[in-house]
């Protein structure tokens, strides 16, 4: 069983920077991949960053790439988003993720646990 926590979402202007942390439970975080997604209100949650859980690999949704970095940190547990050059239509709520399973695509197959999300709201 693993238990996410996010942290470091708030209230940006457009163009500032946020960065979201999420810290995990358990000694076997090396062995998850993790992953950011969102939800804006009114609209389905959606794929924004992974972190493969071997071989240091990432991948982003088009709407975030070159904006955001998804990085993580084995030895405490966590995994970071760094969002940067924010915008109004990146408001929504942030959730980790992680799935223990290898994926093709892990933008749209399932992940087994998930934390409670952190808000974050862009101000234009």
């Amino acid at each position: 069983q693993v238990q996410l926590v996010e942290s470091g979402g708030g209230l940006v202007q457009a163009g500032g920077s946020l960065r979201l942390s999420c810290v995990a439970s358990g000694r076997t975080f090396s062995t998850y991949a993790m992953a950011w997604f969102r939800q804006a209100p009114g609209k389905e949650r959606e794929f924004v960053a992974v972190f493969s859980r071997s071989g240091g690999w990432t991948y982003y949704a088009d709407s975030v790439l070159g904006r955001f970095t998804i990085s993580r940190d084995n030895a405490q547990n966590t995994v970071y988003l760094q969002m940067n050059s924010l915008k109004p239509e990146d408001t929504a709520v942030y959730y980790c993720a992680a799935t223990a399973h290898y994926y093709r695509d892990y933008a749209g197959s399932p992940y087994e646990y998930w934390g409670q999300g952190t808000q974050v709201t862009v101000s234009s």
